[in-house]
């Protein structure tokens, strides 16, 4: 059974792609009268999953659980509204968690794996360049650690997303009883660690770090940090 312990890491690493990452809406960069602003803006926030649930519409995480009027709650509470619609290693299409490796190089490889299997299933034989925002965190808390069955049955490889199964439905019960989160070993980058957060409240000092470029090449994977202008 999962068990307790204490996890401390200060500049834990998350990859938000680039586009994702600037604060605000582009609708405030378009002139338009300000009855048609209006009412895309009222269009804009009802079809928007992270606005809905800061206003108190989503069933399965609310907005006393979001943060408001920090930096950076936005991002935040994007990766909890925004989940995807299988899912992912420890958390449902229902709700999402604030995934993040300890080490850039882990939270790279988790990224990259993912691009290699989009580019394969495309039959995408060239490379491809994809930007990425790393936000930095960090944590000083009581999280779940995966006893040695559960690593076998929650930190398989593959196939994705039927991988996923044991380590949503062990998410949804610690969640439900009142867990942090989940530290487990990196299922692609071998000794390294990841931290799947339950709780908003518990990103501690939530920042902006580098920008990546990340080239997928074949089976190759090219990292060169960015100035952002």
């Amino acid at each position: 059974m999962a068990y307790v312990v204490e996890f401390r890491s200060e500049n834990t690493h998350r990859l938000v792609p680039a586009k994702y990452s600037v604060a605000g809406s582009v609708l405030e960069n378009l002139n338009l009268p300000s009855g048609v602003l209006s009412d895309l803006s009222e269009l804009d926030a009802a079809t928007n999953d992270r606005k809905t649930a800061e206003q108190g519409g989503n069933l399965h995480i609310g907005p006393n659980e979001l943060l408001m009027g920090v930096p950076e709650a936005q991002i935040v509470n994007a990766a909890f509204c925004h989940p995807t619609p299988q899912g992912s290693r420890f958390n449902d299409s229902f709700r999402g968690a604030w995934y993040a490796g300890v080490e850039l190089e882990t939270s790279i490889a988790e990224v990259a794996y993912h691009k290699h299997t989009f580019l394969r299933d495309m039959r995408n034989v060239g490379s491809l360049t994809f930007e990425y925002q790393d936000f930095l965190a960090d944590f000083d808390g009581m999280f779940h650690q995966l006893d040695p069955s559960e690593q076998s049955a929650c930190l398989q490889p593959d196939p994705v997303p039927e991988c996923y199964a044991a380590g949503q439905a062990l998410a949804n019960t610690l969640l439900y009883s009142g867990s942090q989160g989940i530290v487990y070993s990196s299922v692609r980058n071998p000794g390294g660690t990841c931290v799947a957060c339950f709780r908003p409240a518990i990103i501690f000092h939530p920042r902006w770090g580098a920008r990546y470029e990340i080239t997928i090449d074949g089976n190759s994977t090219h990292f060169v940090r960015k100035e952002i202008t």
